[in-house]
């Protein structure tokens, strides 16, 4: 059975740094892509970050600058690492990964909350 778990999520203040970390274990069939979303309440979730089999990356324009995503392909793990957060990046963020049969498996998601 396929299963992401994040981790990392929490309460920061803005300006602060949080980094979520998101490890996958099953038998997902080569991995094709990992990354980031995240949804608020009443709104359509975001993508946020990608990074592709040969570290190839994607950001948000919402976050460029301020997030970095990076991944270990043999472990399929992967990290956000979020800067100069600010309140409007309060959010749940959800760890996804794209197999090589473009399938998606989703994690639960961690919750991060950035005070004004």
């Amino acid at each position: 059975q396929v299963e992401l778990v994040e981790s990392g999520g929490g309460w920061v203040q803005a300006g602060g740094s949080l980094r979520l970390s998101c490890a996958a274990s099953g038998n997902i069939p080569r991995f094709r892509a990992m990354g980031w979303y995240r949804q608020e309440p009443g709104k359509q979730r975001e993508l946020i970050a990608t990074i592709t089999s040969d570290d190839s990356t994607t950001i948000g324009d919402n976050v460029k600058g301020r997030f970095t995503i990076y991944a270990d392909d043999a472990n399929e793990m992967v990290w956000l690492q979020m800067d100069e957060l600010k309140p409007e990046d309060t959010a749940v963020y959800y760890c996804y990964e794209t197999d090589a049969a473009y399938r998606d498996y989703w994690g639960h998601g961690t919750q991060v909350t950035v005070s004004s």
